[in-house]
């Protein structure tokens, strides 16, 4: 059942017009992004034959790639979400979902699931553009899978922050502003100010910390538990709250 919800999403979200400029939008700005950086990488090529330790295409075209469209989608993934359940709400089908025999969990998981095929779809073509230099130049493509996987990591817990601020509410657009001030919030809780060997609570909950390794090459456990327990973290959180309107109803 848990499939069959996903798929009715993921085919739902290609139906969607919004969705589908969401996707122009984001290619677009990507593509760009991506050929400036091409431009800039030939332009220096000559100066960086005479460094030591150059930075590589790897270096210098998919990961600002990558953190760029980390940034873009920060803004889009709102929009994307905030129809997931606040609009079942405001047709007044959530009554009709909720009486189902489909658990909430599965009905929970399966919107979730969907929304991740339809971002996988977006990563993979945002990867192809630095990965279309593989003809012609030397990449690392460790460096630039981990990157692709980080990105991934990122937008699943914009998702999961995304599907519980759908929950909460009837207005797709009161879901989305809530989500975008969250995930803004959460982006630039950074804080590197740490002191006397004091654990930085603020720079750990930030969603940039633990990304950032990720972009770099870096696999850390410490990083991939993150994003796990933040995307576990707000899934229970949406199904408590369905199930909670559920009692009530």
């Amino acid at each position: 059942m848990i499939l069959t919800i996903a798929k009715r999403e993921f085919r739902s979200m290609f139906l969607s017009p919004l969705a589908w400029v969401i996707l122009a939008v984001i290619q677009v700005i990507l593509a760009w992004s991506f050929f400036t950086s091409v431009d800039y990488f030939f332009s220096i090529q000559s100066d960086l034959a005479t460094l030591k330790n150059a930075p590589g295409v790897t270096d210098l075209i998919a990961t600002p790639l990558f953190e760029v469209a980390s940034i873009i989608l920060l803004m889009m993934m709102p929009l994307l979400t905030m129809r997931l359940i606040s609009e079942e709400k405001r047709n007044k089908t959530i009554s009709l979902l909720l009486s189902s025999p489909v658990s909430i969990s599965e009905i929970i998981i399966g919107k979730y699931l969907g929304l991740l095929f339809f971002i996988s779809t977006i990563i993979i073509l945002i990867t192809l553009m630095p990965l279309s230099l593989f003809i012609g130049t030397e990449l690392d493509l460790a460096k630039l899978f981990s990157g692709a996987f980080g990105l991934f990591l990122m937008l699943a817990a914009f998702s999961a922050a995304g599907l519980y601020m759908s929950s909460l509410t009837d207005n797709p657009m009161i879901a989305a502003m809530s989500t975008f001030g969250l995930l803004l919030f959460l982006w630039l809780l950074n804080n590197n100010t740490a002191t006397d060997g004091s654990v930085n609570v603020l720079n750990y909950l930030s969603l940039h910390t633990h990304f950032s390794p990720l972009l770099r090459g870096i696999l850390n456990t410490k990083d991939i538990a993150y994003f796990l327990l933040f995307i576990s973290g707000f899934i229970v959180l949406a199904i408590r709250q369905l199930e909670t309107q559920r009692l009530q109803s």
